[in-house]
């Protein structure tokens, strides 16, 4: 599987959604579209994040895609490059410390790196419903600010939104146009259960 493959996405024109899908999907998908004369704003987010996605569309589908890839191969070479142990993905980085928390360190079995990967991977298991819960609430913000900063009751719905008021949210987006109402309803679903099961 490449990167392309593994990044979920979704694609809209103006208020409209064109694709949801691999990233290389929905980019032929927005080629198309661009191709076929659209001319408004034309966004990629990615479907977890909400994050938007930055796709040159110039030249035919084959370049696009072309370039998709080196871009993928590209970013996975810097993650492997630099100090650390770079084909266990093990990346290297500045970390300050108290002296009292380097001595305590000196002392565990394994080293500081060891003891500090360990505490990091126990600290993700305990909270790894509150980090979920984090991101997919940052998810629907980034969304509705893209999407829907301009339509009626966003902040309302915000507001209802971080309340999780769930009716409330429901009827302040019932005006909004279709296809943004049910993805910011899908990424508020997905907030909202992964803050319940947190």
């Amino acid at each position: 599987m490449t990167a392309n493959e593994s990044i979920h996405c979704v694609a809209f024109h103006g208020h409209q959604q064109i694709a949801s899908g691999v990233l290389a999907s929905v980019a032929l998908a927005v080629k198309k579209a661009l191709d076929a004369g659209a001319s408004g704003p034309v966004l990629i987010f990615d479907g977890h994040s909400s994050r938007p996605i930055e796709i040159d569309f110039r030249g035919t589908p084959d370049e696009v895609l072309a370039r998709l890839q080196v871009a993928a191969a590209a970013s996975v070479e810097r993650a492997n490059r630099g100090p650390g142990r770079p084909k266990l993905g093990v990346v290297a980085r500045e970390v300050t410390l108290l002296p009292r928390h380097w001595e305590w360190l000196s002392r565990q079995p394994g080293g500081a790196s060891a003891v500090l990967r360990k505490l990091v991977d126990e600290a993700r298991r305990a909270g790894g419903g509150r980090e979920r819960a984090r991101l997919a609430g940052e998810a629907v913000d980034r969304f509705m600010l893209a999407m829907a900063g301009d339509l009626p009751g966003y902040e309302e719905a915000s507001r209802a939104f971080w309340r999780k008021e769930q009716a409330c949210f429901s009827q302040l987006t019932d005006a909004w146009p279709a296809d943004v109402r049910e993805h910011v309803r899908r990424l508020a679903a997905t907030a909202w259960h992964n803050d319940a099961t947190a």
